[in-house]
């Protein structure tokens, strides 16, 4: 299995530093023109200076995560997709081009979402959370309302216009659900809520490069049997990614909490990945916020993921499993 770490962007810093440290050799990445500053990655040369500079800093650039430009004309079906989908085959071609194998995607409109950002966990650690009332509150978005049979419908039509380039290019397409799994959120619906959804997302091509982002704090929250999920994904070969955090609660009220402090037997979930012969990436996502870290970006503290990635180290190296 290979141990990786999500950067945002492409500056080089002290988490770069700690990530070696710690014996990361792979990165993933988010390159949106925000972060680094450059153009979209569609641009070839913009994504070769970024891989270069992770190059160079010892990093192989394995894959990349979440929303590369934005792509809310795709998800909601607004005028002007097509120019985006044609920019989306382009960064593929690139990503087929720089050897660079994994796209971790969502087709969350308004992304991972949460109510509450400051909520006190063990020893005083800070987590997020979500509140289903308390969403409701909330403006509807600034897109208007969607339903799950339109959020299905665009889904569909882009699953037909990148795939095949996906494939032709040798890109794992890793399909990550949705955070939180329940719908509406301002007024959007959220489709992949649920392992039935997930089963119906696949089920839109057998195409080899269409498979998984396994996101086991968001199976969790939607209170599937997540290490059944695992084992069956993972025999069929559909499992190309994998976070590793835990929460507590329901799809309508939960808060995320330490790796070792929620209800997933973590030691279990890492002996499934074995038994099916996982070899991909897998990566701490969403830690609480400790002592002495800034919480600017929720969940991603990088004391949190010092305790999260020694935590994983651990259970691997019980599991018998050598980190790549």
């Amino acid at each position: 299995m290979k141990l990786s770490y999500l950067f945002f962007g492409n500056t080089p810093d002290e988490k770069w530093q700690l990530c070696k440290q710690m014996g990361i050799d792979y990165a993933i990445a988010k390159l949106a023109p925000e972060l680094t500053g450059q153009p979209t990655i569609d641009d070839y040369d913009s994504f070769a200076r970024s891989k270069a500079i992770f190059g160079e800093h010892g990093f192989q650039l394995y894959g990349l995560e979440g929303d590369q430009f934005d792509m809310h004309r795709i998800k909601l079906g607004l005028p002007g997709r097509q120019d985006d989908i044609e920019k989306y085959q382009k960064m593929l071609e690139n990503m087929g081009r720089l050897g660079v194998p994994l796209l971790c995607y969502n087709f969350m409109a308004t992304g991972w979402y949460r109510t509450h950002h400051e909520i006190s966990e063990r020893g005083g650690a800070i987590v997020s959370g979500f509140n289903y009332e308390a969403s409701k509150k909330e403006p509807t978005s600034q897109w208007g309302t969607f339903s799950k049979n339109q959020i299905w419908d665009n889904y569909e039509w882009f699953i037909e216009q990148v795939m095949p380039v996906a494939e032709a290019n040798n890109v794992k397409m890793a399909l990550h659900p949705d955070d939180p799994p329940i719908s509406p959120v301002n007024g959007i619906a959220r489709i992949l809520t649920s392992a039935k959804a997930m089963d119906r997302a696949l089920s839109f091509t057998d195409s080899p490069s269409h498979g998984l982002t396994f996101c086991q704090g968001t199976f969790t929250t939607m209170n599937e049997n997540v290490e059944e999920m695992a084992r069956k994904h993972g025999k069929n070969g559909k499992i190309f990614f994998v976070h590793i955090r835990d929460v507590r609660g329901t799809p309508e009220d939960f808060r995320e909490t330490f790796h070792d402090n929620g209800p997933t037997d973590m030691f279990r979930m890492i002996q499934a990945y074995k038994k099916v012969g996982f070899e991909g990436p897998l990566r701490s996502d969403h830690v609480p916020t400790m002592a002495g870290d800034d919480s600017k970006n929720v969940g991603y503290g990088m004391k949190g993921n010092l305790f999260g990635v020694g935590y994983i180290k651990g259970l691997m190296h019980g599991c018998g499993i050598e980190i790549s």
